[in-house]
């Protein structure tokens, strides 16, 4: 009896095993995998209110309603925003018009796919009072903080230009816009290109703001550059994105109150102060934005000052040659939002 328990006792357990074998083998039967996560898109930027539609889009909630989740992140330094999108550690990359052509003639594959914005005042040259600087050319000799390589480099090019001066007849003193404005109300330094809310700042303290985008206009502008290869594998990810700060742009026009609250949280500053900020500021919504970049037979303002960067760079031996721009501005996907 007792042997024949043990022998029925085997018997089940190899009928078991025989089950669970052949289970396994059954596709249908095995778990199903579970779908990969889907990644943020990362936006760069540097912190300042001309790129206020990404954080109203993203406040809002257009990206979400549009399908793609975006996250920003600030990156003040140009070159460091360059880096971050050659390594594919950001998606796109807010930046001034004339850092995004230095970074195509570097040979970053992007493409720019938006304008944010024309500078009407937003960034600027202050100087100390009691220094003897009452026009351009009294920079002679003067110590100027700046960021090299950036749209504050390329906007004193164009006024030492003007007033008849070369880079070399100042004391070049090179700092992220930031650091410069804290640089010049420390004292460290006799002037400084910033932006706002720094030379507002800077003219409630007593000092002058000698010169802004007002007298160069069309030459600071904006624009959102994403990696070449996310234009072409996914596309409809940056067709939404830029359908997003499409509808930011028109919000913020009808609603300036609710727009300053979003970008005081954001900046952390006074919403009057936001009011003050992009009073200097020209937004692009898409009306613009058709406007500026043009079409193949008719191309937009976004060529000229794109070229006169490119020259710039060239000049500065900071690139061997000027980018094709043909090559990197890309108007499809403002010529596609409904």
């Amino acid at each position: 009896m007792q042997k024949k328990l043990i022998s029925l006792l085997l018997m089940a357990a190899m009928l078991a095993m025989v089950v669970a074998g052949c289970g396994a083998n059954k596709p249908a039967q095995q778990a199903a995998p579970q779908a990969a996560e889907k990644k943020p898109i990362i936006i760069a930027y540097t912190p300042w209110t001309g790129y206020g539609p990404l954080f109203v889009a993203k406040e809002k909630g257009m990206f979400k309603n549009k399908g793609v989740d975006v996250e920003l992140q600030a990156i003040e330094g140009v070159g460091d925003r360059k880096q971050a999108l050659v390594a594919g550690k950001i998606q796109a990359m807010a930046a001034s018009l004339d850092v995004s052509v230095s970074a195509a003639g570097e040979g970053v594959p992007m493409k720019f796919v938006w304008a944010f914005d024309a500078s009407n005042g937003a960034d600027g040259l202050i100087v100390k009072k009691g220094k003897g600087i009452e026009k351009i050319a009294d920079l002679k000799g003067k110590e100027v903080a700046f960021h090299r390589g950036s749209a504050a480099h390329f906007f004193l090019s164009t006024l030492l230009e003007k007033a008849g001066l070369q880079e070399s007849d100042i004391k070049a003193v090179d700092m992220k816009a930031s650091e410069a404005a804290a640089a010049f109300m420390a004292g460290k330094v006799d002037a400084a290109v910033t932006w706002e809310p720094h030379l507002g700042k800077a003219k409630a303290a007593g000092e002058t703001v000698l010169a802004t985008t007002k007298d160069t206009p069309g030459l600071i502008a904006d624009v959102l550059a994403f990696r070449e290869d996310m234009t072409k594998t996914n596309p409809e990810t940056v067709q939404a994105v830029v359908a997003a700060l499409a509808e930011a742009t028109e919000f913020m026009s009808k609603n300036p109150e609710e727009t300053n609250k979003i970008l005081a949280a954001a900046f952390k500053m006074k919403p009057e102060e936001v009011a003050a900020d992009i009073a200097t500021v020209k937004f692009y919504g898409l009306k613009d934005n058709l406007e500026f970049y043009g079409t193949k037979e008719k191309p937009g303002a976004i060529y000229d000052v794109g070229k006169r960067a490119g020259d710039f760079y060239v000049k500065l031996k900071l690139l061997a040659q000027a980018p094709d721009l043909t090559k990197y501005v890309d108007n499809t996907f403002i010529t596609k939002v409904k």
